[in-house]
């Protein structure tokens, strides 16, 4: 014969553990204390155990109720969630979205729009970094359904794209390297002589892409814009950087601005498939610009 438990007791079992006791959890359940001893008494018989030791002064769990009790708020927590879940996509809210961004858009940026999509919605926002080409091709097959990366050169047919902001890129090295004792120090044959840190493009079939990079000149690829920033400071190369998401490391002296100008300045946009436009792809497409300062 299978031996039910219903969410009925485990909410009762969650209450008496949080309140520390059955008087306390009664009331907040608004059920006679007696109500509640019942039906506890009445799960240990139908479960054949000792949910609690009534030994002391309180009763406390046994190690058979904490696991009831473990266990059945996972079923609490998950019934929850899909009632929730349930409730968002009859409400056109999808129930996941990925925003995928090139590394050179510092993270920290994008966070301000976890908690808001929660709260407008209950959509779940995953954030995705890719590198290049790899983040148009991200695009293109589905792995993520927004992005936010510079203008490329050419616009896919089906996506739609509008500016939101621009990055200013500077060459950065440690306050060390060699490369600072040049009195050109951003001529072509000068940075030719030093190597650079980039980063890897996280395209797999699309051609992969790089900039900065010259002939004949050494180079270190790492796979993310943190790793870059590690070889830098480590004094291993060269490389450019958004000098506004390295703020820190300007000021503390890891790294220091190689020549005065920027390299160049670049128009970021956020891009996405015309398809399957549903009601959180509209709010992120309404607030990326809202919520993420880009620029200081």
């Amino acid at each position: 014969m299978n031996k039910l438990l219903s969410f009925e007791s485990l909410l009762v079992l969650d209450a008496i553990d949080r309140r520390g006791s059955f008087a306390a959890a009664a009331e907040e359940l608004q059920r006679a204390p007696s109500s509640l001893s019942y039906q506890v008494q009445k799960l240990e018989q139908d479960l054949d155990l000792v949910i609690f030791d009534r030994s002391g002064h309180r009763a406390a769990f046994t190690k058979a109720g904490e696991l009831l009790l473990e266990r059945g708020r996972k079923l609490l927590n998950a019934a929850d969630e899909m009632v929730n879940d349930a409730v968002s996509l009859a409400h056109g809210w999808e129930l996941d979205i990925t925003l995928g961004f090139d590394g050179i858009v510092d993270i920290n940026r994008l966070f301000p729009l976890v908690p808001a999509l929660e709260e407008k919605g209950g959509t779940r926002l995953h954030l995705q970094e890719e590198i290049l080409a790899g983040s148009w091709e991200a695009l293109s097959q589905d792995r993520i359904d927004l992005l936010i990366a510079s203008m490329p050169t050419v616009v896919p047919n089906d996506v739609k794209v509008v500016t939101i902001g621009q990055l200013s890129m500077n060459w950065v090295a440690s306050p060390n390297h060699p490369i600072f004792k040049s009195n050109d120090p951003l001529n072509p044959e000068e940075r030719r002589k030093h190597r650079v840190i980039a980063v890897r493009d996280s395209a797999i079939n699309a051609p992969p892409i790089s900039y900065n990079i010259l002939d004949k000149q050494a180079v270190l690829r790492v796979r993310s814009m943190s790793d870059k920033l590690k070889a830098l400071k480590a004094g291993l190369g060269i490389g450019t950087f958004n000098v506004d998401d390295i703020d820190a490391e300007l000021k503390s002296g890891e790294l220091a601005i190689v020549g005065n100008d920027p390299v160049h300045t670049l128009d970021l946009v956020l891009a996405w498939r015309r398809s399957q436009m549903g009601r959180a792809k509209s709010w992120l497409i309404e607030n990326v610009k809202k919520k993420v300062k880009l620029t200081e």
